[in-house]
């Protein structure tokens, strides 16, 4: 069983408003879980490095810059080179309908457009930490 939940926030790119994701970290500290926000203009390399070294059971990213999908692609690719390929990635922000698959294509595990309800997100961060927690971890991460 998961002791405390743990989130890796980011806001990658040029975008340079966050808002909406410390409304979002605030949720989430309220559902008990462990939230680490790197802050604004992360680099997809930075977000993977502090993945190793926080080990979240899941890597939030938040665009409001419409790259999105560039974005979320090269956040997973760089996730997958630091051995960190297991950890699901969620994106949030200003998503149009159309590029919800688009961005699960991408790798995006769970896609969570503006106005979605934090307790739907919080949902979904339980179900697959807990999913998360019950596998083998990888030789990647030893």
């Amino acid at each position: 069983m998961v002791s405390r939940i743990r989130v890796l926030l980011a806001k990658p790119g040029l975008d340079g408003h966050d808002k909406g994701v410390k409304l979002v970290a605030r949720a989430l500290m309220e559902a008990g879980m462990e939230v680490v926000y790197l802050g604004l203009r992360q680099s997809p390399e930075l977000i993977a490095q502090a993945t190793l070294q926080e080990d979240p059971h899941v890597v939030g990213l938040s665009i409001l810059s419409g790259a999105h999908v560039s974005i979320a692609r090269k956040v997973v690719l760089k996730l997958k080179e630091v051995g960190c390929q297991d950890i699901p990635v969620i994106v949030g922000g200003t998503i149009p309908p159309r590029d919800v698959a688009r961005l699960k294509d991408a790798g995006a595990a769970g896609v969570f457009p503006m106005g979605t309800d934090f307790g739907e997100i919080v949902s979904w961060i339980e179900t697959h930490a807990l999913r998360r927690e019950s596998r083998p971890v990888s030789l990647g991460r030893i």
